[in-house]
């Protein structure tokens, strides 16, 4: 469904990716790994078109949307979860999920998607009124999640989404993930701090090293891989 071949991005002078290539199968859940400044959040910034690639090209379901712009990519079917999740600290919750809708027109559409977020996160509907500024960290992830899932994707990126979660939510988030993926058929690109449960939902997983794939297996070759162990599994 996506593929990236050979991207290369750079921040001025500085190679933050270098001929990067992955795939992502339609209806999968896929995992990329790595440390800090390994190049995974502005693999998915440059997949979403928020940065522009030096080389290389994004095609998705055989469309080369490498220099699209980001609201084209949106309306492709493409949703991105930022790190840190980013929602509208200012506006309302309804105020939030209404922005993830801002492309779609079917008023029946856009009522059945949310109807979908409120029986995902029922907690959202019960604080619909209130500021997301003034949501826990965890409840700001579900509301960033629900107003990705507002424009309808068809491929969804999280990146991060344990990031300043409280650990009893984290469990949660990932279940919500994988019934996302089973239920709506919504392929998922994550991006994970916590490799063993990054591992234990996808299918596959690629590891980042300073912008390059240094290893890329199925979830449960990465898994018992003793590299990773050491690295990122704690083993």
């Amino acid at each position: 469904m996506l593929s990236v071949k050979n991207l290369s991005v750079c921040y001025g002078a500085i190679n933050a990716v270098s001929d990067l290539s992955f795939e992502v199968p339609q209806g999968g859940i896929v995992t990329l790994l790595g440390g800090n400044g390994a190049g995974k959040t502005t693999t998915l910034r440059t997949i979403s078109g928020l940065m522009r690639a030096r080389g290389g090209h994004v095609t998705f379901a055989g469309e080369d949307i490498t220099t699209l712009a980001p609201h084209a990519i949106v309306a492709r079917g493409i949703g991105h979860v930022p790190e840190g999740r980013m929602v509208f600290a200012n506006l309302t919750v309804a105020e939030n999920l209404s922005l993830g809708a801002y492309l779609q027109r079917d008023s029946t559409d856009i009522a059945r998607s949310l109807d979908y977020v409120f029986e995902l996160f029922p907690r959202l509907k019960e604080r619909l009124k209130q500021t997301a500024g003034t949501l826990s960290g965890g409840e700001q992830q579900m509301l960033a999640i629900g107003r990705a899932l507002m424009g309808r994707p068809k491929f969804l990126m999280l990146d991060e989404p344990s990031l300043g979660i409280a650990p009893r939510l984290v469990r949660t988030i990932f279940e919500k993930i994988v019934e996302i993926n089973r239920t709506q058929g919504i392929t998922i690109l994550l991006v994970e701090q916590n490799a063993n449960l990054a591992l234990e939902i996808s299918s596959h997983g690629y590891v980042l090293e300073t912008g390059r794939i240094a290893v890329a297996g199925t979830s449960r070759e990465l898994r018992e891989d003793p590299r990773l162990k050491a690295a990122y599994l704690g083993g």
